[in-house]
């Protein structure tokens, strides 16, 4: 048969699936990961996507504050975005950590009503693993959120060391690894690049 055989006369590999067992999901789950830079870009090249094809899209940022003026935001919301800020910066930049954690709390019970409102198609919960991570939100009830969405809901979750119990539930998770950073040769973050 000929659409065994490569152009070049090898036999062609066998595919990892017959096309006739691929089946459509109502939504997505898609965690982006890692240590090495993209993951917030990443999901902004969704959301791209997502617009062009007419999905209400919902933004949750939760480290940077209402004080930065990033260029995902600025773009996002000309293009029609729902942006909610739910944090106050960094935590190395904070001078009170409790009204920290406190608006990252209130930023997930935000986020979970967003969801579960089920008004846009994807929503991003920008830089959230953080909140995990320091135990600010319970990951547990992150992913318990995950799995009970509307079937249409799209989610996608960013920022290093992402839950193991977010993972679980997850769709497709991709780890950005590090090879090389410019901070590691103490180069600041840079407009147009990095924010």
């Amino acid at each position: 048969m000929p659409d065994q055989i490569e152009s070049d006369g090898a036999p062609r590999t066998k595919r990892p699936y017959d096309r006739d067992e691929l089946q459509r999901a109502t939504s997505l789950v898609l965690v982006n990961t890692g240590h090495g830079k993209g993951k917030s870009t990443a999901a902004f090249g969704t959301l791209m996507r997502a617009v062009a094809r007419g999905w209400d899209v919902g933004v949750v940022q939760f480290l940077k504050s209402g004080k930065w003026h990033t260029g995902e935001e600025e773009v996002s919301r000309g293009l029609g975005v729902d942006w909610f800020s739910a944090g106050d910066g960094f935590s190395w930049d904070s001078s009170d950590l409790d009204e920290s954690e406190a608006k990252g709390v209130a930023g997930w019970e935000f986020a979970k009503v967003l969801i579960a409102a089920g008004e846009h198609r994807l929503v991003v919960l920008d830089e959230i693993s953080y909140m995990m991570t320091w135990g600010w939100i319970d990951a547990a009830d992150v992913a318990e959120r995950l799995m009970n969405r509307p079937d249409h809901v799209n989610v996608i979750l960013t920022g290093r060391d992402m839950a193991d119990d977010v993972i679980e539930v997850a769709d497709t998770v991709t780890e950005m690894v590090k090879v090389k950073h410019a901070f590691d040769r103490k180069i600041r973050a840079k407009k147009g690049i990095d924010y």
